[in-house]
């Protein structure tokens, strides 16, 4: 028996600067694609794991990730996904780790494309697919799958127990001659990002209901956010569900369904974010500082690179200067001819350098200049660390070349590449601690939460003109479908 167990991840911000070449996936072929997922906490993992309890022939053409950024470039999508669709006949079971919301330059639907090409090349063959909870929904995607089960949680911890979930439902197919149709509803609802998490509010009790789904029998149902910051027809909310091929399957997931999206479009005011402005947000920081003996966490969610962010925006660290906010450890902020700077001036050095903003915001219309610092270089690594916290456990990282930069009022880690926050290793490998000042400015949104959070004395959300801004009037939207919440009145 042979099972094609793949991954190809990336969620597509079509606003975003940030070009995604294939270099950008840094892909794994074959059996190296194995040993990168087996034993980690990813759904391709699961996969791996499931094949292997039965005996199964693993088939690992590619597995390929990219930290979100803009548009796919056509001939990376080709190269990866012709090695899946090669992978499929003569295939026994086919499971694939995608991301669900992949803009490409020459279609975009990078999922819907994939799976009906592999659906073409092996017909009848039962395909699972897992999926990020930002996942949006075409129904091309649908129609070219047996089971579609996404993430519950944001952040991100089930991965791979959506992949043993996919994996189940396959195996009964396999094994007990089960037959899944996938079935669903879209929502003319665009959600912030920051209304998707699943620790509270709307999007925790629209889970906690498809997870009740799931106990009265529906085989797999997940609610997902969609990913607003792509220019496609519907960047929505959709609620999906695999449902057993029988009459009374399709009826008790046609209820389901229902009553999950009634409860969704309900509620949907409380899918919107509203930015406060940032001398407010730094006024609640600096009330939440006083007398704490843990720093405030200042999340600049406007450029998040795990949203297609450049990391390297600096307006919400200018306007935390302007406010007065000092005692500030911040990073990773990405400028790699600063590091290149900062590095050939040596440990030690007094520097004065342009820092950031160099990026052009092409698709926003926004220009922003670097801005002029003065300060001392502390410390040099080459920025790799191994995460310690719940999301990514073990995985080792690398920022490129890591720059602890002291400007006094303020402690910058500058790297060579845009990286999230995970974990304290940004910090520690440079020898700094950020625990020890009071304030602590990190670009995320959801990620750095389940390490920082803990640490800190409070969280003050601050939103600035970014790539991955929370205000919808900066975007462009050329392609979307009109009308839909919360941009037109519904």
């Amino acid at each position: 028996m042979k099972f094609l167990i793949a991954r190809l991840n990336h969620e597509t911000n079509t606003f975003s600067p940030v070009a995604t070449p294939l270099a950008s996936f840094a892909p794994d072929y074959d059996d190296a694609a194995f040993q990168a997922n087996k034993g980690m906490r990813t759904a391709m993992a699961a996969f791996i794991d499931a094949a292997q309890g039965l005996g199964a022939q693993c088939i690992t053409p590619v597995s390929a990730t990219a930290n979100p950024s803009g548009t796919v470039d056509a001939e990376a999508y080709r190269v990866l996904t012709d090695r899946i669709v090669a992978a499929a006949p003569g295939c026994d079971a086919i499971l694939l780790d995608l991301h669900g919301a992949m803009v490409v330059q020459s279609t975009p639907d990078g999922e819907g494309d994939l799976l009906a090409r592999v659906r073409a090349a092996a017909p009848g063959v039962p395909l699972g697919v897992a999926l990020d909870l930002h996942g949006n929904i075409t129904q091309t995607m649908v129609d070219n799958a047996d089971v579609m089960v996404g993430f519950k949680t944001y952040p991100h911890i089930d991965m791979y127990d959506t992949g043993a979930h996919v994996a189940r439902l396959v195996l009964q197919m396999l094994q007990e001659g089960r037959q899944w149709a996938v079935r669903w509803k879209q929502l003319p609802l665009m959600s912030h990002t920051l209304r998707s998490t699943t620790l509270n509010g709307a999007m925790a009790r629209a889970v906690a209901a498809a997870t009740e789904a799931e106990r009265e029998g529906v085989p797999g149902m997940t609610v997902f956010a969609g990913f607003c910051l792509a220019d496609i027809p519907a960047p929505c909310m959709s609620v999906v569900a695999t449902v057993e091929a029988t009459a009374d399957g399709e009826a008790q997931a046609a209820v389901a369904l229902q009553q999950v999206a009634s409860q969704i479009w309900n509620e949907r005011a409380d899918y919107v974010y509203r930015s406060e402005p940032l001398n407010a947000a730094f006024d609640r920081a600096a009330a939440m500082a006083q007398g704490a003996d843990k720093p405030v966490l200042l999340l600049d969610h406007s450029d998040n690179c795990m949203s297609g962010g450049t990391c390297d925006t600096m307006d919400v660290l200018q306007a935390a200067w302007a406010q007065g906010l000092e005692g500030i450890a911040t990073g990773p902020l990405c400028d790699p001819q600063a590091v290149a700077e900062l590095v050939a001036a040596g440990v030690g050095a007094q520097v004065s350098l342009r820092l950031g903003n160099k990026v052009p915001l092409t698709q926003l219309g926004l220009h922003k200049d670097p801005v002029p610092v003065q300060g001392t270089v502390r410390a040099i690594s080459d920025g790799s660390y191994t995460v310690t916290g719940p999301i990514y456990t073990g995985q080792r990282c690398s920022m490129g070349r890591a720059v602890w930069l002291d400007l006094g009022h303020t402690q910058i880690v500058v790297v060579e590449q845009p990286h999230e926050p995970w974990d304290l290793g940004v910090f520690s490998c440079v020898g700094l601690d950020p625990t020890m000042y009071p304030y602590l400015l990190l670009k995320s949104r959801m990620y750095c939460r389940p390490v920082f959070v803990p640490l800190s004395a409070g969280l003050v959300e601050c939103d600035s003109q970014g790539p991955t801004s929370s205000d919808h009037s900066l975007f462009p939207y050329q392609n979307l479908r009109r009308p839909v919440y919360p941009l037109d009145a519904l």
